[in-house]
């Protein structure tokens, strides 16, 4: 008997099957809407309405069967966009915690928000508040307290650190409905959100990261900002009185703009000045608002508005003020970063600093290219970390440099430095190492394959090896000579045919030689670097390669990596395999052990279920192949059959992205002119239309 194979079901069904709690309260809300008429007429409007909605006049008269009764009604059919798409929520926490626990959510939130409240109200109406004794007569009906709650519930599951983010958005969102709306909704929603948080406590501010403060600095200021712009086009009622549309001066507010739009973005980046002047901004206004407070038990209300304007949108943002300044005084440690802050511990390390390093500890098949100009240097406890600073981003090259125990403590305190300096921090081309280094919660890019030629007992036999050994054999037959040598070495006639081959090669390009991790002949006039000539029978130089060393802890050069690679227009055809396999056998003989063939950028063979990476990682692939050939060049370089070693772009959250984006552009190509670049745009269309 065949076993039966049971297909798979749809991706779709299987998350409808995990989902049936609130799948099955969005049916009853649109069946209880379709049975009263309320998905086409205003529900409010219905005699029903005073039978089944909660709220305080409820509770007095007798009807406490309404908070069951209330929850599956909606008062208008526009409110059941925003009705089922609040059950979202509810979906995502059912999906990751099971129905139980999405239901305990949902009915104790439910519950909390219509009977918490009610109880406020009451108390409040005993007091000359306007706003309180209106709202103790309203009555409400939806499931928005429960679905609030399972909102919050559900951001508390997000991974680090979007949670924060997500938990900031949604209290921002409920303090701003509640202070300059006010509706009896907008109190429930509050409650239900603040009961989440003080039951699971989430939010842990001290807890979080530098960036995340200084984050969460900069969505808050930039909310009272939109608040104030919101409210000079949308009239408000909230808790501290009503406000007209267009009530104010149009200049005041695009002042408070550019004002506040520069507070923003230096409390973004750490900087002490922002900090302080958002202190003195906000103090200024707490201190108006207790002002007009006062004023209101002295003068009428009347007289002081003819003068001051709306004082309700005066004192609701000062309460919201009072939040953000007592937040900023909290985490005041966080702003201390300044505009020329130096990264490291003592002094910047030296070139020099950088290469004894590498003759004590060695490095990567990448680590020499720290010791290019271009670079600075962080000194770490046990280490040395070079990096660029590019936009605001600090990409540091490769992996830190010392001994391999100390990698995750360099890399740690290096986060650390650049995030009080105000930096992104990221790592570009890093290896597994150092990947295992960063903190669990930072994302991976691939960006490249190293691809390595392991040399002992290298041989050139074999159908696979065929085209390097008609290259040599060709090279033999046309007196090609080959020569391991060293730049500086070179006659001034040599060297000159070298640097009239590059400034060919880069002629053609449209877009100057790309710095960062490919070098240049001045980084090949290195003592320690090593080239390989092609020479023909005439003393032509026909092409050329740049060999930089890998160091082993025991100073000695236990490989080499593959750095420029020029060929002459009009000479010998296969003079890159005739390159590259002399190379090979020179350095096989010399006993070393590793020839890296370096990495072609945004050239990884991704496997099929990569996903949306891989699509973006090819389609920049092939838009930049008629410009740098990467593809090509990675192609090229499997004629030598090597092993790939991933290398890695790390960054702490997608978010950074765009700044590290500019960052990397900038270091990879840091002379280029717009012009340049944007004769480089039109390789790129060529090429997509080809």
């Amino acid at each position: 008997m065949s076993d039966v194979q049971v297909k798979p079901r749809h991706p779709v069904l299987r998350i409808i099957g995990r989902i049936p709690a609130t799948l099955t309260l969005v049916v009853v809300v649109l069946a209880v809407g379709v049975v009263f008429a309320g998905l086409w007429s205003p529900f409010e409007d219905s005699p029903l309405f005073e039978t089944v909605a909660y709220g305080l006049p409820a509770f007095i008269e007798g009807r406490w069967w309404t908070p069951i009764t209330g929850t599956f009604f909606v008062n208008h059919p526009l409110v059941y966009i925003f009705t089922i798409a609040s059950f979202i929520g509810m979906a995502y926490l059912e999906f990751r915690r099971g129905s139980r626990v999405a239901l305990a959510y949902f009915g104790v939130g439910q519950l909390f928000a219509i009977f918490g409240s009610a109880l406020l109200l009451w108390l409040f109406a005993y007091l000359p508040w306007p706003w309180a004794q209106a709202e103790a007569l309203a009555l409400d009906v939806g499931p928005s307290g429960g679905t609030m709650a399972c909102i919050a519930a559900a951001a508390g599951l997000l991974a680090a650190p979007w949670r924060v983010r997500a938990l900031v958005v949604l209290l921002g969102f409920t303090f701003v409905t509640l202070f300059f709306w006010g509706s009896l909704a907008d109190l429930e929603h509050a409650l239900a959100v603040g009961l989440v948080l003080f039951v699971d406590r989430p939010l842990r501010i001290a807890r979080t990261t530098l960036r995340e403060q200084r984050l969460i600095a900069f969505i808050s200021i930039l909310t009272l900002l939109a608040v104030e712009v919101l409210t000079f086009f949308v009239p408000t009622d909230g808790p501290f009185g009503h406000t007209d549309a267009a009530d104010g001066s149009f200049i005041d507010i695009a002042i408070d703009a550019v004002v506040i739009l520069i507070l923003a973005n230096g409390l973004r980046r750490g900087r002490r000045w922002a900090w302080v002047l958002s202190i003195i901004l906000g103090v200024f206004n707490v201190l108006t608002g207790l002002l007009f407070v006062v004023l209101l038990f002295i003068v009428p209300g009347a007289e002081i508005e003819s003068s001051v304007g709306d004082l309700s949108v005066a004192i609701a943002q000062s309460a919201l003020w009072s939040v953000l300044l007592v937040y900023l005084i909290w985490v005041r440690g966080a702003f201390r970063a300044h505009r020329k802050a130096t990264i490291g511990a003592g002094g910047e390390p030296s070139v020099d600093d950088v290469k004894a390093q590498l003759h004590a500890h060695g490095g990567g098949t990448l680590s020499w290219m720290t010791t290019w100009g271009g670079n600075s240097y962080a000194r770490t406890s046990n280490g040395i970390v070079a990096y660029q600073k590019r936009a605001g981003v600090a990409i540091v090259l490769a992996d830190p440099l010392g001994p391999e125990e100390s990698r995750a403590e360099s890399v740690a305190e290096f986060i650390a430095m650049a995030e009080r300096a105000g930096l992104i921090p990221c790592f570009f081309s890093a290896s597994d190492a150092t990947k295992a280094a960063v903190p669990a919660t930072w994302r991976s890019l691939v960006v490249a394959d190293d691809t390595i030629v392991d040399l002992p007992g290298l041989e050139f036999t074999g159908k696979a090896w065929a085209a390097v050994r008609t290259s040599l054999n060709r090279a033999g037959r046309e007196e090609m000579t080959f020569r391991m040598s060293r730049l500086s070495d070179e006659t001034w006639g040599i060297q000159q045919q070298l640097r009239a081959i590059s400034e060919m090669w880069v002629g053609d390009k449209g877009l100057p030689e790309m710095g960062f991790t490919l070098g240049t002949l001045d980084e090949a006039m290195d003592p320690e670097v090593r080239v390989a000539l092609a020479i023909s029978a005439e003393g032509d130089v026909d092409g050329f390669l740049s060999w930089l060393p890998v160091y082993g802890a025991d100073g000695k050069a236990r490989g080499w990596t593959l750095d420029l690679m020029r060929r002459r227009d009009g000479g010998f055809g296969p003079v890159m395999e005739f390159l590259i396999g002399s190379s090979a056998k020179h350095f096989s003989d010399e006993g070393a052990e590793v020839m890296s063939l370096s990495g072609a950028p945004l050239a990884h063979d991704y496997p099929p279920d990569a996903g949306a990476i891989a699509s973006l990682s090819d389609w920049l692939a092939n838009m930049l192949e008629p410009v740098y050939g990467f593809g090509s060049l990675h192609r090229f370089k499997e004629k030598f059959h090597p092993r790939y070693e991933t290398m890695y772009l790390l960054f702490r959250d997608e978010s950074d992205l765009t700044r590290i984006g500019a960052g990397l552009t900038r270091a990879f190509l840091p002379d280029a002119t717009l012009r340049q670049f944007a004769g480089a745009g039109v390789e790129l269309v060529r090429g997509e239309r080809d």
